[in-house]
């Protein structure tokens, strides 16, 4: 099955080596199961919270992948994966999901797992800000953010490093992001142009009944600059 601009995105900056990669059954584990394919991890584990649908991703990867070696699938809370059980280096994909959810997930991760080499792609389908101030005060820090458009929808994608597992060298994340809003193209301007207006006007209809809650982040999104280079 061909995967959605976005997770077509997310697959493509996978590229470090991994011992384990967690989907956390972003699409039905399709996003996994292309990343099983090229054998990205030494085992790519998918987990879902619904039953049904991890007997149904398991039936598909017992047809199509009989060396169970490489996979698992397993019906967990993400806030529970056992990467206790696991040695090596982690990937942990969360997307699809709202942006505190994932703020909640991550945290939970990381405090219960403080020893463990942890990476993680985050694409929330909202509330990237309140994520972002979660992951500030993780003290995570960021080896890519970009943005993608599918389906006539926004999304930001976050590749970030737990504390733990941290390049020194690497930037902390902003509150609105900063090489997000560094384009290359006229068409890369115009759709960071779409995305700032949608943010803009939804959090200033926030700060109608939520001034003090939303003033800020509306103020932040106003100092965003985005910047096209030749």
């Amino acid at each position: 099955m061909k995967l959605s601009q976005r997770l077509q995105h997310i697959e493509q900056l996978i590229t470090q080596p991994y011992d384990h990669i967690w989907d956390c059954c972003c699409d039905h584990g399709w996003l996994g199961q292309a990343l099983l394919t090229r054998q990205a991890a030494s085992c790519i584990h998918f987990v879902d919270i619904v039953p049904e649908l991890i007997d149904v991703l398991r039936q598909r990867l017992s047809r199509h992948y009989p060396n169970q070696t490489q996979w698992s699938a397993d019906c967990i809370d993400v806030a529970r994966l056992p990467l206790d059980n696991y040695h090596g280096r982690h990937l942990v994909i969360i997307a699809g999901v709202g942006g505190d959810l994932t703020a909640e997930l991550v945290d939970k991760i990381i405090t219960t797992h403080p020893n463990q080499s942890i990476d993680f792609i985050l694409c929330p389908v909202y509330h990237t800000y309140r994520l972002r101030q979660q992951l500030r005060q993780l003290s995570c820090q960021l080896y890519h953010e970009s943005l993608v458009e599918d389906n006539r929808r926004y999304y930001e994608v976050l590749y970030i490093a737990a504390p733990s597992s941290t390049d020194n060298n690497a930037p902390t994340i902003s509150l609105v992001g900063d090489s997000l809003w560094q384009v290359k193209t006229l068409a890369e301007y115009q759709q960071a142009q779409g995305y700032l207006t949608k943010l803009l006007s939804h959090y200033q209809r926030v700060e109608k009944s939520h001034p003090e809650k939303a003033a800020p982040i509306v103020r932040a999104y106003h100092s965003v600059s985005i910047t096209l280079s030749e």
